[in-house]
């Protein structure tokens, strides 16, 4: 005879659980993005977040991203971890299409780490979410679809599964297979961090190769060698995409002019501004701002439209 399931089933909490954010540690939801695999032909170039951390979860679609000093293979199912100031470079396209969700998340000070970082710095940057992953899909999903409808109440409602988030998160990432233990690094690994730490400081700058050359005491040619035998690219395209992403940054987050970020990120005129922006994320910085603008207030009339028919 088959066991039948009881009728009622009650899960009771442990009476002596405590949250993991309390007291100083109370992080802020600050955005979460929902991006299409179409739109991601229009790809989110290196950049890094100086004050909070950005949850990654990748849906659909396989690529090779440079994550802090060197690519790796992310592939639907994964979780992306950054802390703040980690370089990360999306890399997608025509035919690298990646559909995703993005959460960011301020005013983390998680015991033992340092001020706006989720895991240890040294925990890896991608974890695969496992029997995780339709859990903390839908949770993107509900934070995502809430904040586009704008209902009362939709941030306490968003900041409690931003909670849940986190909280799920870490599970991830603690309950991982241990790494085996990091190989010993080479002496050309470690120079390719100081070449990387110098563009990182000073991309805004006019630098050139020959005069990261003189700053670090090394030959340009040396140099050129080790940091793309590190990174996969040369110094110079390194310097090129870092200034485009902090770009695309000032573009969806001020409302400063065009020219006026142009020489902030490094570009003497506009018109070679311009040239390389659209050479790398496909369309004009002009362009990119507005569609920005335009799909977000189009995806906030489809939810009140969608609450209205309901």
């Amino acid at each position: 005879m088959a066991q039948q399931n009881p009728l009622n089933v009650q899960c009771f909490v442990k009476k002596d659980f405590q949250s993991v954010f309390v007291g100083e540690n109370d992080p802020k939801l600050l955005y979460v993005s929902r991006i299409s695999p179409d739109a991601s032909t229009h790809p989110r170039v290196m950049h890094a977040h100086r004050d909070f951390v950005e949850l990654l979860l990748i849906c659909s679609g396989s690529s090779e991203y440079l994550i802090h000093d060197k690519k790796q293979l992310i592939k639907p199912g994964d979780l992306l971890i950054y802390n703040a100031n980690v370089v990360h470079d999306e890399i997608s396209g025509p035919g690298i299409e990646v559909g995703s969700y993005c959460v960011a998340v301020g005013g983390l000070h998680m015991p033992g780490l340092r001020e706006n970082a989720l895991i240890p710095d040294d925990a890896g940057y991608i974890f695969p979410t496992g029997e995780h992953f339709e859990a903390m899909r839908t949770i993107c999903e509900m934070m995502f679809h809430s904040l586009s409808s704008g209902e009362p109440r939709t941030e306490a409602f968003c900041h409690s599964l931003m909670h849940a988030l986190l909280v799920k998160a870490l599970t991830v990432v603690g309950g991982r297979e241990a790494a085996a233990d990091e190989p010993e690094v080479e002496e050309p690994h470690v120079l390719g961090l100081r070449i990387k730490s110098y563009i990182d400081e000073h991309y805004m700058e006019p630098i050139t190769l020959q005069s990261m050359g003189e700053a670090l005491h090394i030959s340009p040619y040396y140099l050129s060698h080790v940091f793309k035998q590190m990174s996969g690219y040369s110094p110079v395209q390194y310097l090129l995409r870092r200034r485009i992403g902090e770009a695309q940054t000032l573009l969806i987050t001020t409302d400063l002019p065009i020219t006026t970020i142009a020489g902030m990120v490094g570009y003497d005129t506009q018109s070679y501004f311009n040239l390389q922006f659209t050479k790398n994320v496909g369309m004009p910085p002009k362009k990119y701002r507005q569609n920005y603008i335009v799909s977000v207030e189009e995806e906030t009339k489809r939810a009140k439209k969608k609450k209205k028919k309901e």
